[in-house]
């Protein structure tokens, strides 16, 4: 795409949203009062807003590669404060999708330099899920349980965190594990069990806010 068609665009978008509602960008400006706060990967195929067919002000996003939460990214970790204890989110999402290429590139056996200590915390994933993971004789179906697992693993990182823990006792805080599937569209719910997954770990990861 030529960089000219991206500003045409923009005209074309400022356009349409005024001729809708002439106020659109005013009140934009006001602030915002997300109730979602969105973790997904970088790929350029899923983009949050679409596939959930909501507005601007309606979800705080933060994307990086195969959608990681990693408790020393500062990155990630000054989003997850700013939108838990400041925008007061009441959900926050992991969302992956299946045939995440960072995913598939944590599994390949070979030097990826800088990206190597980012997709090692993909590897630890398989570690934890190794027994499970090796049972599954299909590639494509062991790729694609690994990524729900990721996202799984990720949002136990969250449950770790002083914020999350708090906002959870506080303010009963829902924290979800999505998986987005290229191939139909759909946005898949792994209903994990985060109750049961708070408890089992509570006694290593409890930081003190009962």
């Amino acid at each position: 795409m030529k960089l000219e068609k991206v500003f045409q665009n923009n005209e074309k978008w400022i356009s349409e949203k005024l001729e809708k509602d002439p106020n659109y960008f005013s009140e934009l400006s006001k602030g915002q009062n997300p109730d979602i706060l969105y973790i997904g990967c970088s790929d350029s195929r899923v983009t949050a807003e679409d596939m959930m067919g909501v507005q601007p002000g309606e979800v705080f996003v933060h994307r990086n590669i195969a959608n990681m939460v990693i408790s020393i990214d500062l990155n990630a970790m000054s989003v997850l404060n700013y939108a838990v204890e400041h925008l007061k989110v009441k959900h926050v999402v992991v969302c992956g999708h299946y045939f995440c290429g960072g995913v598939k590139a944590a599994m390949q056996a070979q030097d990826l330099g800088v990206l190597n200590p980012w997709l090692r915390n993909i590897r630890d994933v398989y570690r934890l899920h190794k027994t499970e993971l090796n049972a599954i004789n299909d590639e494509n179906q062991r790729y694609n349980r690994l990524i729900e697992l990721n996202v799984q693993e990720q949002c136990v990182n969250l449950v770790k965190t002083a914020e999350v823990q708090k906002a959870i006792i506080e303010r009963d805080l829902k924290v979800h594990g999505w998986v987005f599937d290229i191939h139909s569209g759909k946005l898949i719910d792994l209903n994990i069990n985060f109750d049961k997954t708070l408890e089992n770990i509570r006694e290593i990861y409890n930081l003190g806010h009962e």
